[in-house]
């Protein structure tokens, strides 16, 4: 169906490592700099709100930073206005919580301009007032040969990387953007040449999947629960590590039974986040970062080789519901289902030879779909 469906835009995926001060008045240094970073972001952000030109906001932040700073904090500053307004938020009442430290890529600087990767185990970041400092970085075994080929690119200026310096609980942890052809040529975990699709409802306490076949005709449902994960106080780390595992073995499932195109929901699609009469369901709303979640299950069916693609969400909810009580689904199923039946062309479907066909009661909810 033209414009419901489209493939994601991913360039990169995420490596983490940890960042190692090698003496105390490097880490009291790096603490700073975060803390000067996050000012400087606040800085931009009202600046952007309020009209002001982009070579304005660089040359401000500069004064405090480099030019470097400066721009990573422009681009940031720019997307954070934009998602903001885009939940019809007010813009200069934003608070920036979380101490980080980022950098974006440039092939012309040795992969980047201040948070430069020199070998596996060996970090140098740029503190404007200080000069290059460098700290020990550990990376997980897995990851070394993707590092040392990232690092020979990049110093060879064939490539480019962001970092970013994140801190956890006090440590300070790398967070490397690889590009996504480099990342697949090490993690790929095999080629979906499957015939049946797969689609998934991302929720914040169940990830629901259903396979179909080109016809349209429901082959499988899975779904994985994990209820704690929107306990009162549970730790976001713990919950999100949650949902990547119960996504993790969705897809594994999906790769093993014959899946080779794998659909997820267009986030970008949704203008804001839907909230309910009820406290607790926007609680968890508010705590679940659906987006998050999408972009790593995209990164993790590209390692199974599927083919992915997001739909147009719109009243998948609503008549997934109605549909459900008719095909004997719980509505999130439904959800998926409907993702499915948007992929594969509703129209076609009501029209050919799907069991669908042979169901009229069914056509006036699949033709608002059209």
């Amino acid at each position: 169906m033209a414009g419901e469906v489209r493939e994601p835009e991913i360039t990169h995926a995420t490596i983490i490592g940890r960042v190692v001060p090698l003496d105390n008045e490097g880490y009291m240094e790096l603490v700073l700099l975060a803390y000067r970073f996050r000012k400087a972001l606040v800085k931009a952000i009202k600046m952007y709100t309020k009209g002001i030109d982009r070579n304005t906001i660089v040359k401000e932040i500069t004064k405090e930073l480099n030019l470097g700073y400066a721009d990573t904090i422009y681009k940031l500053a720019k997307l954070i206005v934009k998602g903001i307004r885009h939940n019809e938020s007010n813009p200069l009442k934003i608070k920036i919580r979380k101490l980080f430290i980022a950098s974006r890529g440039f092939a012309s600087n040795k992969g980047n301009r201040n948070i430069r990767l020199l070998s596996t185990n060996e970090l140098q970041v740029n503190i404007p007032w200080k000069g290059w400092v460098k700290f020990k970085v550990v990376f997980g075994k897995r990851y070394i040969p993707l590092v040392n080929e990232l690092i020979e690119k990049a110093l060879s200026k064939q490539l480019s990387y962001s970092g970013k310096i994140v801190f956890r609980d006090g440590k300070p942890h790398l967070h490397v953007s690889v590009p996504i052809e480099l990342y697949l040529k090490y993690f790929s975990k095999g080629r979906a040449n499957g015939k049946l699709v797969a689609g998934f409802d991302l929720n914040s306490d169940r990830i629901n999947m259903v396979i179909v076949d080109i016809q349209g005709i429901i082959r499988d449902t899975k779904t994985e629960w994990f209820p704690e994960a929107t306990s009162h106080g549970f730790s976001k780390n713990k919950a999100h590590t949650m949902r990547l595992q119960a996504l993790a073995r969705l897809l594994n499932y999906a790769y093993r039974h014959g899946v080779g195109i794998v659909l997820f929901e267009d986030l970008a699609r949704i203008k804001k986040r839907r909230y309910t009469k009820s406290k607790t369901a926007n609680r968890k709303i508010t705590r679940f970062p659906k987006r998050k979640l999408l972009q790593h299950g995209i990164v993790m069916a590209m390692k199974y080789g599927f083919r992915v693609y997001l739909v147009n969400p719109a009243y998948t909810s609503k008549i997934g519901e109605k549909l459900g009580k008719e095909l004997g689904l719980d509505k999130h199923t439904a959800s998926a289902y409907i993702l499915a039946l948007k992929y594969l062309g509703v129209a076609n479907l009501i029209s050919g030879s799907s069991s669908i066909q042979k169901k009229p009661e069914y056509h006036y909810l699949l033709n608002s779909l059209v």
